[in-house]
């Protein structure tokens, strides 16, 4: 996820515990959504779109961050 900014996420997810929460379960919901359309694990397609929206609102919560970071950095 946003591999561009991979040293300011290592930077945040030292000091802030909720973006290293938030990462965490981006991957963790990475995983089993890549899991299910591999098709080493079965879901309904319902439960799978839940995951993918709940996947992209987390990316979008972890940018806002990551751009809140840069900016008090460039200050």
């Amino acid at each position: 996820m946003l591999h561009e900014y991979r040293e300011i996420i290592s930077d945040i997810k030292v000091s802030n515990a909720h973006f290293a929460k938030i990462f965490e379960r981006h991957n963790d919901l990475d995983q089993q959504i890549t899991d299910v359309e591999e098709g080493r694990e079965h879901m309904e397609q319902l439960t799978l779109e839940t995951m993918k929206k709940e996947k992209l609102k987390l990316k979008d919560e972890a940018y806002a961050i990551i751009m809140a970071y840069k900016q008090e950095q460039e200050s």
